[in-house]
């Protein structure tokens, strides 16, 4: 059985969210976004001139920033 009979290319897919989607997901603005990027915070993957960003990452660069705020 392959990765594409077995549905897990789509988890794959739906784990790597786009610029918008982050900017939805975290409800801040494209330069805060970019800022986070350009300073290391936010972990992202560049895919030629887009930037794609792995849920999981996300998540857990949050939590790390609500264990900071505590």
């Amino acid at each position: 059985m392959s990765l594409y009979d077995s549905g897990a290319a789509t988890q794959r897919a739906i784990a790597f969210l786009t610029t918008e989607e982050v900017l939805g997901y975290l409800r801040v603005t494209p330069r805060t976004i970019y800022r986070l990027i350009r300073s290391g915070e936010l972990p992202a993957v560049r895919i030629g001139r887009q930037w794609r960003f792995r849920r999981t990452d996300l998540d857990n660069w949050l939590d790390r920033q609500r264990a900071v705020t505590l």
